[in-house]
């Protein structure tokens, strides 16, 4: 039996694993908003609920918004602002008298969907995750990777490729540089890119509604966004040249990207044919615990 926790900026979710891999039991509660100190209290209360439930002592592994530094042995990078500077590996071991294992969300949601996902039998998958920010993890043979410096995956960070001159310098990013792809391809970014053309504010989801019933603003904005991301995965095409790229968050729930962002990455990237897949991540919202829960598995000691 493994546990896998996904500690988000809005909600900490928790799920149990059996044999067979099936989620046998779930439960969410709300991320604490008082900090570092009631995270743990709310992490440690899920885990002892949760094995009390079960009858049994469990394996633990928590996604986390950010990454553990390699220097400090301590969050860095996380967007749930809290956890930044504190030990929570070391701080949840403790608590719970064992071992905890961690990575970052995205990496755990590429490898939830390496190992039985829409990318099962891939060897070598790139994961993204477009929501709220813009985050993205590598799995080779089902085991991540993590690189010396906790940041494998990390294209969110590097600016858009092959900017137009009406896309530079590009927006503030919240890491302190501008025009990061995040800046683009974020839900809040397409809000945002839909918002300076059109003078309408709009969630990205209703923008994805209006273009579904064919409003002219929201397909040219939609079309935009096509191509950014075309540009953003034709440059992890040319660098790591997975077999399947994967897409979960909010973003991922726009159908129409699946045919038409490969119908354009193929003139950035540098082949004459792509046959790299882009695909739906298949287990939506239970990837990121999932993902957390297989960092138990013996190729995965992050």
């Amino acid at each position: 039996m493994r546990i896998g926790i996904d500690l988000g900026g809005t909600k900490i979710e928790i799920a149990a694993l059996d044999a067979d891999n099936r989620i046998c039991l779930r439960k969410r509660v709300a991320t604490p908003r008082d900090g570092y100190n009631q995270t743990l209290t709310a992490i440690i209360d899920l885990v002892q609920q949760a094995e009390q439930e079960l009858g049994c002592q469990t394996s633990v592994g928590i996604a986390t918004p950010g990454a553990i530094s390699p220097a400090t042995g301590k969050i860095k990078n996380a967007n749930s602002t809290c956890l930044n500077g504190e030990p929570l590996d070391h701080d949840l071991a403790r608590l719970l008298g064992r071992e905890v294992r961690i990575a970052n969300d995205a990496d755990c949601f590429t490898l939830s969907e390496s190992v039985d996902g829409a990318a099962a039998g891939a060897a070598s998958v790139f994961g993204v995750i477009v929501g709220t920010g813009t985050g993205g993890g590598i799995v080779i043979n089902q085991q991540l990777l993590k690189g010396p410096n906790a940041l494998a995956g990390e294209w969110g960070h590097n600016p858009m490729p092959w900017p137009g001159s009406n896309e530079l310098p590009g927006g503030d990013c919240y890491c302190g540089n501008y025009g990061c792809i995040e800046t683009w391809l974020s839900g809040p970014g397409f809000s945002k890119d839909h918002q300076r053309l059109t003078g309408k504010q709009l969630e990205a989801k209703e923008i994805a509604e209006l273009a579904d019933k064919k409003d002219m603003d929201a397909l040219v904005s939609l079309d935009r966004y096509i191509n950014r991301m075309a540009r953003s995965l034709a440059s992890v095409i040319n660098l790591l040249d997975p077999e399947v790229i994967v897409l979960g968050g909010g973003m991922s729930n726009i159908d129409c990207l699946y045919e038409q962002v490969p119908q354009q990455w193929g003139q950035y990237v540098f082949s004459d044919r792509v046959d790299t897949r882009l695909v739906k991540a298949m287990h939506g919202d239970s990837s990121g615990v999932r993902g957390a829960a297989w960092l138990w598995n013996d190729l995965n000691r992050v």
